[in-house]
């Protein structure tokens, strides 16, 4: 009997390894988000297509290979635009705001919606606060801990702008570069991150 009863579990097993490596057509796919967006106004219709870099991601189900991975970071770095000004960091307390805001990013959303980071849904940032996703690593202390070095602000906007000029394929949203949030919200998130008034770095 148990012998029969390890039989089936394997069996079961392996097909569901087998269903799992299985992948649906690309004609499959690009039908299903056309009719997931069917009702959505035409300029949002024009996210459903991928850019070139997510499209390396998607194909390889972000596990690009080594050339490819190059190229990304080649291309997507290309992409970041830093401030005309020099300056990095804005209003700490404002940046606590976007990184406190989850809203916006949806095509029903009304006009003067302001979009947010949504940072504490994969960050801790203040240490006390106590609801916070653990997808992202902590970023307690952060500016801190690098001794609010020049070069790694600078890399943190990088980041920021657009997480795939520095990890190809990153789970991390581009928000730069997709819109998300413009150039002050940015520097605002910033100045969160890397003021030594923060209550990040307290």
């Amino acid at each position: 009997m148990m012998k029969h009863i390890f039989a089936g579990a394997a069996l079961l097993l392996s097909a569901g390894a087998a269903l799992a490596d299985e992948r649906p057509s690309q004609a499959v796919i690009d039908a299903y988000l056309a009719a997931t967006f069917g009702k959505a106004p035409p300029e949002w219709q024009a996210r459903i297509k991928p850019d070139e870099s997510l499209a390396v991601c998607n194909t390889t189900r972000n596990n690009p290979s080594s050339a490819q991975s190059e190229a990304m970071l080649k291309r997507e770095s290309a992409r970041v635009s830093y401030p005309a000004d020099g300056k990095f960091l804005g209003d700490w307390k404002k940046g606590y705001q976007v990184a406190n805001n989850g809203r916006g990013g949806q095509f029903s959303d009304a006009p003067n919606t302001v979009s947010g980071g949504n940072c504490f849904a994969c960050h801790q940032l203040d240490p006390k606060e106590v609801s916070f996703g653990t997808l992202g690593p902590s970023l307690a202390a952060y500016g801190k801990d690098r001794k609010y070095d020049p070069e790694t602000i600078k890399d943190a906007y990088t980041k920021i702008y657009n997480s795939m000029a520095v990890v190809p394929c990153s789970n991390m949203p581009r928000f730069g570069v997709n819109k998300v949030l413009d150039e002050q919200q940015i520097k605002d998130v910033m100045a969160y991150l890397f003021d030594p008034e923060s209550p990040v770095n307290k």
